[in-house]
């Protein structure tokens, strides 16, 4: 079996960076067919995913998002570009939350 780990650290505060996991179980589900729960949390919500041959969980709070999965051994032999895709997707939806957060900080400023 091979494990994959990845931390994000961000800056977006709780309610944001769950709506953000949202998105992201969404497409989890959607692009890799994966089954996705989430529980929410005072200060961590807990995203469980799973399919055949994979199963793990995102961690949220309101500065890091950390993913650890479980590859079985078929999907094992890809762990570099199932991690890669991975950190790709996580790295995107991470990416389109900075300019808003930064325009919220702007408008607050000037209010």
């Amino acid at each position: 079996m091979a494990d994959i780990h990845i931390e994000r650290d961000h800056t977006l505060g709780m309610a944001a960076a769950r709506k953000l996991a949202w998105r992201w179980a969404e497409q989890a589900e959607s692009d890799f067919d994966m089954s996705c729960t989430y529980e929410e949390g005072e200060a961590c919500d807990e995203v469980q995913f799973t399919r055949s041959g994979v199963s793990g969980t995102l961690k949220v709070t309101g500065e890091r998002f950390e993913l650890d999965a479980r590859l079985g051994f078929l999907l094992g032999a890809f762990k570099d570009r199932i991690e890669s895709e991975i950190v790709k997707n996580l790295d995107a939806l991470l990416a389109a939350k900075k300019p808003a957060a930064k325009a919220a900080a702007k408008k607050k400023k000037a209010g």
